[in-house]
């Protein structure tokens, strides 16, 4: 047993549980400065509770509390342990967050005064910490998960799912407000969708660089030695003189690639390079030198 819990608490575990409480902090600020003030229904659970407390005499934490432990439930079941223990832990805190702000900042009204500056700086806001939070396996709870199951069951990229399971939520805006505010709502999140995928995949993605040097061998000892990263070679044939180089392809992430550009300008300036965007791949990790 204690074996056990030295391995559950190590840094690592408590440095991504800090990450995560900031993450759900920018969440629940986000909801409770920008969202609530705009009186639109954005691609969120909390924006179904601000709703659904028109209608019922519970403040909008509670209401949050309630749709989340219904979801999660069924993350739990449909995405794994692991994210649903972290998102039982966000899904915990975003509603005391907002019982918190909701205590300190009473009657909260509106920090730009105009809704649609309230909604493009929610987007804003929220995509970053639903970002942080979607890199390390977890969400916020709610709309999240709905997210989430669409993305890994339907394979969809996150911010289309979040767009698409928000649009349910934004249409009801039309129970309690204003044409003008559903069409914010409508825009609102399709744009969030749009935005969270650009913070998400801008974190992930890797580039596929396929170089072409007279300067193979120390190319090659580069990426194996300095940036530890495999490569392929392949025998590639010009179409005009029939001349035959060996392209050397390897995939890398953001920091690599700067080091690999770099060193290519210095070895072989005149080297022929093309660069791919990569968002997911699947190998089997090396366990030995070949």
């Amino acid at each position: 047993m204690n074996k056990e819990k030295k391995q559950v608490v190590t840094p690592d575990n408590l440095k991504e549980i800090a990450v995560m409480t900031i993450a759900v902090g920018i969440i629940a600020a986000a909801v409770y400065f920008f969202l609530i003030p705009s009186q639109t229904s954005i691609s969120s659970v909390s924006a179904l509770a601000i709703i659904i407390a028109h209608y019922v005499p519970l403040h909008v934490s509670t209401v949050t509390m309630i749709l989340s432990v219904v979801l999660l439930l069924i993350g739990f079941i449909t995405c794994g342990k692991e994210f649903g223990a972290k998102t039982v832990y966000t899904s915990i805190l975003l509603p005391l967050y907002l019982a918190v702000f909701e205590q300190v900042f009473p009657n909260f009204e509106s920090l730009t005064n105009s809704t649609e500056l309230d909604v493009l700086c929610y987007i804003l806001v929220v995509s970053v910490g639903l970002s942080i939070l979607f890199n390390r396996n977890a969400s916020s709870g709610g709309l999240d998960i709905v997210a989430k199951i669409m993305n890994k069951y339907l394979h969809m990229e996150l911010g289309k799912a979040m767009s698409l399971s928000g649009m349910c939520v934004a249409l009801s805006a039309a129970l309690v407000y204003d044409k003008k505010t559903v069409v914010l709502s409508i825009l609102g999140t399709y744009f969030n969708g749009i935005i969270l995928d650009h913070f998400i995949f801008d974190n992930n993605i890797k580039r596929r660089v396929c170089i072409i040097t007279k300067k193979e061998e120390e190319l090659r000892q580069f990426i194996t030695r300095d940036l530890h990263s495999g490569a392929t070679i392949y025998e590639a044939i010009g179409a005009y003189h029939f001349e035959k180089h060996n392209e050397i392809i390897t995939i890398v992430d953001k920091s690599e690639y700067q080091k690999l550009m770099k060193f290519i300008n210095e070895l072989d300036p005149k080297a022929f390079i093309t660069v791919y965007n990569v968002s997911s791949m699947k190998y089997q990790p090396k366990t030995g030198a070949v």
